[in-house]
């Protein structure tokens, strides 16, 4: 098949680092562009450990630049900052996955936690896309809207009960990430000795990943759902572990249903017992587990924050857009120990 001249904006960041590792060994995309808010480096004297593997080029964003060499565009760039280059990109009929959070929600939301919203036109038309939840929906996309990583493990954790919650009671939702989640970026939050030998929560209730979760658990079950989200850093690097409770209406075999709701799906591996972070580190894999006490439902999700939350499900999502196997560069061994 024909190679896929790919770019990635945004090649500074741990996401946008996971991108180049992927796509330098994916069978199709071929890496054509890369490029951050400075230019004037290359891959191996941003990222070290690229050294002997991969040292090309990368500029300063130059949109038309990117067009002219690639078919497709990541942008692993920040909310605001991300939209511009995306409307750019489109006006210039080059296909864009974006990780940010700049279309995954409605002008409504997203402006309440974020920003003015400066694209409402691509706004509508973008696709959220977790594939075992909207099936091929990123298929022929121009613009794709990469889930949050919270989000993606409290819905994947939640989806198979959907119908099966009681709605009028509450649901809590525990989400534990490393510390690569807050970016590369230094602040106080993330510091050493601030992390180190410590857990603590933030953004407690008003974390704006829990309307994202709001709106898309609602848009699966055609139901409102409303979450209590407590989200907590953990003194690890890489790793997110959602843990759900809601209240049961019927009698259900959780892991049974579980089972039933993701067979066949290539990166969920329904566990008989509660996942560890480190059984999914580097790789796409969602390992979900399921048990109740009565009607008291306790639902898990681990995942990698920065593959499967973030840079290998954009991957999977690109190749769903372009036609191709949705497993296609996708890696499947963990990094253990």
């Amino acid at each position: 098949m024909k190679a896929i001249n790919v770019g990635i904006i945004g090649v500074s960041g741990y996401t946008g680092l996971e991108l180049v590792k992927m796509v330098l060994l994916h069978p199709i995309f071929q890496l054509a562009y890369c490029a951050n808010t400075e230019g004037e480096t290359t891959l191996s004297q941003l990222h070290p450990s690229l050294m002997g593997v991969c040292d090309i080029g990368v500029e300063k964003v130059d949109l038309d630049k990117a067009a002219s060499h690639c078919e497709l565009v990541f942008l692993a760039l920040p909310h605001k900052t991300a939209m511009t280059a995306a409307r750019g990109l489109l006006e210039r009929n080059i296909k864009v996955v974006d990780l940010s959070a700049d279309y995954r929600l409605s002008k409504e939301n997203y402006e309440a936690f974020y920003c003015e919203h400066e694209d409402l036109n691509n706004l509508s038309q973008a696709v959220y896309s977790i594939p075992e939840l909207h099936g091929k929906a990123a298929a022929g996309a121009q613009l794709i809207a990469n889930p949050g990583c919270h989000v993606t493990a409290t819905l994947l954790a939640i989806a198979p009960f959907l119908d099966h919650i009681d709605h009028t009671n509450p649901i809590f939702v525990d989400s534990k990430t490393g510390v690569s989640g807050a970016g590369k970026s230094p602040t106080p939050g993330v510091h050493y000795v601030s992390v180190n030998d410590n857990i603590n929560c933030y953004n407690i209730i008003k974390h704006r990943h829990a309307t994202e979760i709001e709106q898309h658990a609602s848009a699966l079950c055609d139901t409102e759902v409303h979450i209590t989200f407590v989200p907590s850093l953990v003194p690890m690097t890489r790793g997110m572990l959602a843990c759900v409770y809601a209240t049961l209406k019927d009698d259900c075999d959780p892991l049974a249903l579980m089972r039933t709701f993701y067979e066949n799906k290539p990166f969920i591996r329904v566990r008989s017992a509660p996942p560890h972070t480190k059984m999914t580190s580097g790789t796409n894999f969602a390992d979900v587990y399921a048990t109740r006490n009565k009607n008291a439902l306790v639902v898990m999700c681990a995942i990698d924050n920065l593959m499967r939350g973030a840079s290998s499900q954009a991957l999977s999502n690109a190749n769903i857009m372009m036609g191709l196997d949705e497993t296609l560069g996708i890696p499947k061994i963990a990094y253990v120990p």
